[in-house]
């Protein structure tokens, strides 16, 4: 077997060369492909029977590949939006394979052929703000824990952060003193953003500042765990969860509702949109590098739908069908 198609090399100047040095990947893009390629090998190990250390990139052909991408949506219960990022962490690892390895072009071609699948664009959901409201007044905020959780939970709602970047924020990142504050958030791919603070979430955060004794330009995490560690995103998700549990005595109806912290994101978006405020605007608030992905909320809003029918005056008597006169076009039409 060919030296230059062992893939202890090859990975390690994929992540060391490729990733940091030529795209400088931010720090959660090389976390998600080594962990793509982590569970890759230890499937590809256990097919050939040997160990990760001694697999060469034939063991990881065109039907290895598949045979794993089936193995995480059937075994695993990956969701096919996840089961696509893998595929997109092993294609890029193959085109870097193809440009340096010309041994194993005709593996890696055969890789990269294998397409994304096409999957169900679920409907955006959000909460009314009688739910969201429940679920700021639902913390005891006569304990630390409650504090700190009622913030958390308004910091999702008002900024729209996404989740790992409101537990990024450190007490430099805010600006909480001037004439109109702000957060900077660092997003994905290292965009970073400015997003404006509204008066109820300034001062929430500027007593949780005093209540843990962080000063404006420490780079201290705002958002700590029992330990003061920083707060991970299984602790975020626990408190929202929890939040919901205790909510939904005021507000039954949560209980059928899937709640995460994403879902405070979509609710600030929904609230923003029915309110008048453009797509670019939002799309820039959100962060979102296409307007595309913005516009789903306007899809998701019934109501607006609802009252573009009665501005536009439309009815609801259908025109009559057209009916073709021509042969061919008759028998296309009954197809």
């Amino acid at each position: 077997m060919s030296a230059r198609s062992s893939l202890p090399p090859l990975l390690e100047s994929f992540f060391r060369h490729r990733l940091v040095k030529q795209r400088n990947a931010s720090v959660s893009t090389i976390a998600s492909y080594r962990d793509a390629l982590r569970m890759l090998i230890l499937f590809s190990a256990d097919q050939a029977g040997c160990k990760p250390c001694e697999l060469a990139v034939e063991h990881l052909d065109r039907d290895i590949v598949l045979a794993f991408l089936d193995e995480l949506e059937k075994r695993r219960k990956n969701t096919i939006q996840t089961r696509n990022a893998r595929l997109s962490a092993i294609r890029s690892f193959f085109h870097h394979v193809a440009a340096i390895d010309p041994t194993s072009l005709g593996i890696a071609q055969r890789v990269l052929a294998i397409p994304i699948k096409k999957s169900h664009t679920e409907v955006t959901h959000h909460l009314v703000r009688q739910e969201f409201d429940a679920l700021i007044d639902a913390p005891d905020e006569q304990t630390h824990r409650g504090r700190r959780d009622r913030t958390l939970l308004l910091f999702l709602g008002r900024t729209g952060a996404r989740v790992s970047e409101a537990l990024g924020v450190d007490a430099r990142d805010l600006w909480l003193d001037r004439a109109r504050p702000h957060v900077l958030l660092h997003g994905k791919g290292r965009k970073e953003r400015i997003v404006p603070l509204p008066n109820d979430l300034v001062e929430a955060l500027k007593a949780l500042m005093r209540e843990r004794g962080l000063d404006a330009q420490e780079q201290r995490p705002l958002f700590v765990g029992t330990h003061g560690e920083r707060l991970t995103r299984f602790g975020a998700t626990h408190i929202v969860r929890r939040a919901v549990a205790t909510a939904t005595m005021s507000r039954p109806e949560l209980a059928s509702k899937s709640v995460s912290p994403h879902v405070l994101r979509h609710t600030l978006a929904m609230t923003l949109l029915q309110s008048g405020v453009d797509l670019l605007t939002i799309q820039a608030w959100l962060g979102h590098s296409q307007v595309a992905t913005t516009h789903r909320y306007a899809a998701a809003d019934v109501e607006m739908m609802r009252r573009g029918l009665g501005m536009a005056g439309v009815s609801g008597k259908l025109p009559a069908r057209f009916q073709p006169k021509d042969a061919v076009l008759h028998l296309l039409e009954s197809i």
